[in-house]
């Protein structure tokens, strides 16, 4: 048994959480609003009051949180991770964030004589809760060594990609294929059903066939239905894109579909969906389309 601890109780957070729980683990955990952790305590978690309280009581914190923004505020000041970490510490972040920003973490995490590793994750809670997520990893190899049976007790794949934030680029790089995915999807599902097919059939057909990637078989259906809480919203997706752009201006690769998606998304949002699951930018290209 490991004393870890973990700061972040989204949707994805809160179930990492429990799995290493249920591996027999010591779980922190510190969340900005205490209730939506209140299952988490029941099951046998610890609250701690700060990340820097939940970083002093572990050896290995996880964090998952939003954006840069939200990072910088769990990690900065007196009362964040960093300024709970020491000597043998090994802080792991798996956000969705900018490799500038993880490098720079990484240099403050390292000057407490403690490690850190970026590992975000590609999936979502239906691959997690199916065993399937996996990791991309970076950091110092040894370091990924040290925490890769606490991964695999969340996921069963986790891949070393090199030094830190080249695992967030890694991440960037997957996530502007969901969206661009998800876009093509509908564009074939509505081209299909304005010719006459129906809607039902058409995803049927659509799911079977070559293009149906493991993202599209299991988001694709919710253009029939979707589901009540997002799995990942539309602000969030567009967050991944406009990193994406900056990191393709930055390096010099053209990214056209990428650029494509993230206008219909600014679509969608300006729709009033943006706290739907991003599978919902087939509503507003069947709106643009004149389908109900």
């Amino acid at each position: 048994m490991a004393n870890l601890g973990f700061v972040g109780l989204g949707v994805m957070g809160s179930r990492m959480a429990k799995r290493l729980l249920d591996a027999g683990h010591s779980v922190t955990v510190y969340n900005r609003t205490k209730s939506k952790a209140q299952w988490l305590l029941d099951a046998g978690m610890k609250w701690a009051d700060t990340p820097r309280a939940v970083a002093g009581s572990s050896d290995v914190v996880f964090s998952m949180i939003a954006n840069n923004t939200a990072l910088r505020a769990v990690t900065e000041g007196n009362d964040g991770i960093v300024a709970g970490l020491s000597a043998g510490k090994i802080y792991v972040e798996m956000s969705t964030v900018s490799p500038a920003a993880i490098r720079e973490l990484a240099r403050r995490v390292e000057a407490e004589a403690a490690d850190m590793l970026d590992a975000p994750v590609s999936g979502s809670s239906i691959t997690l809760e199916e065993g399937k997520l996996s990791f991309m990893v970076g950091g110092k190899r040894e370091t990924f060594e040290k925490v890769l049976p606490y991964l695999q007790a969340i996921g069963p794949k986790a891949t070393y990609v090199g030094g830190h934030g080249l695992a967030a680029s890694m991440k960037i790089a997957t996530n502007l294929s969901l969206a661009v995915q998800m876009l093509a999807f509908s564009e074939g599902l509505l081209l299909a059903e304005k010719s006459g097919i129906a809607r039902e059939t058409a995803v049927e057909v659509l799911l079977n066939s070559v293009m149906a990637s493991p993202m599209v078989k299991y988001r694709g259906p919710f253009v029939l239905k979707m589901p009540d809480e997002a799995i990942f919203d539309v602000n969030m997706m567009q967050k991944d894109l406009l990193l994406a752009l900056e990191m393709g201006r930055q390096l010099d690769v053209p990214l056209p579909t990428t650029a494509i998606t993230n206008q219909m998304l600014t679509t969608t949002r300006a729709m009033g969906m943006a706290d739907k699951d991003f599978a919902v930018m087939f509503e507003a290209l069947a709106r643009m389309a004149g389908v109900k």
